[in-house]
């Protein structure tokens, strides 16, 4: 099962006036536990962010879902509440939950939280919309469900990458080819090397 996680994300970054600035800043991660959030952060920035970047904090964090359009790359965080039956017959239960919108205004945002929810069986109110910090989100994947190191590393094409994560380790099937072709490069030099001292003597 998957949840969603808020990864805060220190590194320096290139402003649009050319100077450099150490920030921090939050993405939203979809993963199975905290780990793996970090483990999916640094696979994920690994090749956006250039030179290093630290994992500063990780939380739980609960949203009922997500909408996103094409539009807007500027996040709005919105409450809902509404009256659930399944409380006591006499009191009903009052429910809150917390969706994400892409939105270009919190007017835009509140259109489209209605219009998302308008299959909603229930009458909702929207007590809250404000503009939530999240630079990206990386949503659910297929690979989600496998270990940590779920990518093999033979999908990996080398390239300079941060100091978060090693993708190749000693002793591996790739070392030991590039040992083998070594020695076999090394040993055709040494037999040419010994063809032209005999032929000289």
């Amino acid at each position: 099962m998957n949840n969603w996680f808020t990864v805060k994300v220190k590194y320096t970054k290139e402003l649009d006036n050319g100077t450099f600035k150490r920030v921090s800043e939050p993405y939203l991660v979809a993963a199975m536990n905290f780990t793996d959030a970090e483990a999916r952060i640094y696979e994920e920035l690994g090749m956006v962010i250039r030179g290093e970047f630290i994992v500063v904090g990780i939380a739980r964090t609960e949203l009922h879902d997500i909408f996103a359009y094409d539009d807007s790359d500027v996040w709005y965080k919105a409450k809902i509440t509404y009256e659930s039956e399944a409380g006591d017959e006499d009191k009903p239960k009052k429910v809150s939950q917390n969706f994400l919108v892409s939105a270009h205004s919190v007017k835009d945002a509140y259109d489209r939280i209605r219009e998302s929810l308008s299959t909603l069986l229930v009458d909702f109110q929207i007590p809250m919309i404000a503009v939530s910090p999240i630079v990206e989100i990386y949503p659910p994947s297929e690979n989600l469900d496998r270990e940590i190191s779920r990518t093999p590393i033979e999908e990996f094409i080398p390239e300079p990458v941060s100091k978060g994560k090693v993708f190749s380790v000693p002793g591996s099937d790739i070392d030991e080819e590039i040992e083998e072709e070594f020695e076999e490069e090394e040993a055709d030099t040494e037999s040419e090397l010994e063809d032209d001292f005999n032929e000289e003597a």
